[in-house]
């Protein structure tokens, strides 16, 4: 989501393929305002400020021999325009995208470093809810923690997010082919944390917000939420569909705007807490490579840390060992081969650590596999997983 719209990365699209309504629907989802026109056979569109600036003159359809050449015109007006709203437009027709925007409401004045401080916590929050709404189109559940983080931070680079005046008004563009699970997953999480808030401070239980996990509503929404609210007066989410894709099944073609205040912070904070509460420990098997080894004692038990290739939903995991184990670990660290190993995978730390680690086994690979594997260890460690000061214990490097 560090994408702004300017890096839309294509071109307009050619006049001879636009379609007229979905220009039509963009600029006016976008505040230019529809004049008089030639009836039946265009329209003509005036920027949203008022200002006495380019005007468009759009068709209706493509059925008159100039249409090719309005449409022509009014792309190249679009792109010489300085209104904000023409570069989102022109987004919207090269990158066929569904829309979120977040109004915040903050007091005015304060130094201009305080305008800078809302701009940011703005964006981290909105990016938080973004991340939130993807790790919820990947599975259920409560709370992620380090899970699917890869995943969804390569969703996020698909993004595309326009600038935010003093802190208030926020806008990204999420592509259709990338992103419209996510974002039809995050309109629903979005009502379901609404209603399970209002049913909270109505009756004071929590168990509509258990109910909305099933919803996508998950610890990492809700502290997005709280994100968003905090210090602030209020805000709205508003989602809008690509005119070109049109409304996913079962969701309205204009969805309701979503909006929580200040007093909706307790609920929410109590939800927060709940989800990393409930959520338990898995049973995994994880195979990965080792690129940390630490013990206290040559002889003892140890930890390692590993690069996850399967068996859980995170990049790297930190897994405790009896000595023999470690042993193991060791020397397939030294020979450059992967160990797979069982275990809980623990909730605590936002599941980046196995608890009784057991059954550490080295994993056979080709000699190409073998030397990707040691290549991308050396690049992570710079050397091959090995610090200084490290010592040899049982042939395994102990990281002190």
């Amino acid at each position: 989501m560090d994408r702004p719209t300017d890096d839309y990365g294509a071109r307009p699209p050619d006049p001879a393929r636009l379609d007229p309504g979905v220009l039509g629907a963009l600029l006016a989802r976008h505040g230019w305002r529809r004049r008089s026109g030639a009836a039946g056979r265009y329209a003509r569109w005036t920027p949203p400020d008022g200002s006495g600036g380019t005007s468009l003159l759009v068709p209706h359809d493509r059925r008159f021999p100039d249409s090719a050449e309005l449409l022509a015109e009014a792309l190249a007006a679009l792109e010489r325009s300085a209104a904000p709203s023409a570069r989102e437009v022109l987004v919207g027709l090269a990158v066929p995208s569904d829309e979120v925007r977040w109004e915040r409401e903050v007091p005015d004045g304060g130094p201009g470093s305080a305008y800078w401080v809302a701009q940011e916590r703005l964006r981290a929050a909105a990016r938080a809810l973004l991340t939130a709404g993807a790790l919820g189109s990947y599975s259920r559940a409560g709370y992620y923690g380090a899970r699917h983080q890869r995943r969804a931070e390569g969703f996020l680079g698909e993004v595309l997010v326009g600038p935010v005046p003093v802190g208030r008004h926020l806008a990204a563009f999420v592509p259709v082919r990338a992103g419209r699970g996510v974002v039809a997953g995050l309109q629903r999480a979005l009502h379901a944390a609404r209603d399970a808030t209002d049913y909270q401070r109505a009756t004071g239980g929590m168990e509509a917000f258990d109910a909305a996990v099933g919803l996508g509503v998950c610890h990492e929404l809700v502290q997005a939420l709280i994100a968003l609210v905090r210090d602030a007066e209020g805000v709205r989410i508003t989602i809008a569909w690509s005119p070109e894709a049109g409304a996913p099944a079962g969701f309205a073609a204009r969805p309701e705007p979503v909006e929580f205040s200040p007093g909706d912070l307790p609920a929410l904070h109590q939800a927060a807490q709940r989800y990393v509460r409930a959520e338990p420990s898995l049973p995994v098997r994880v195979t990965g490579t080792v690129v940390r080894l630490r013990r206290e004692r040559p002889d003892g038990p140890g930890s390692v840390r590993l690069r996850v290739i399967t068996g859980a939903d995170v990049g790297q995991v930190r897994a405790a060992l009896a000595a023999e184990d470690y042993r193991i670990a060791g020397h397939a660290h030294l020979a450059g081969l992967p160990i797979r190993v069982s275990g809980r995978l623990e909730s605590r730390g936002g599941f980046r650590r196995i608890t009784g680690g057991r059954d550490v086994t080295p994993v056979q690979v080709d000699p190409a596999d073998r030397d990707r594997l040691l290549k991308a260890l050396r690049e992570e460690s710079g050397g091959g997983g090995f610090d200084e000061g490290d010592a040899a214990c049982d042939g395994a490097p102990a990281d002190a």
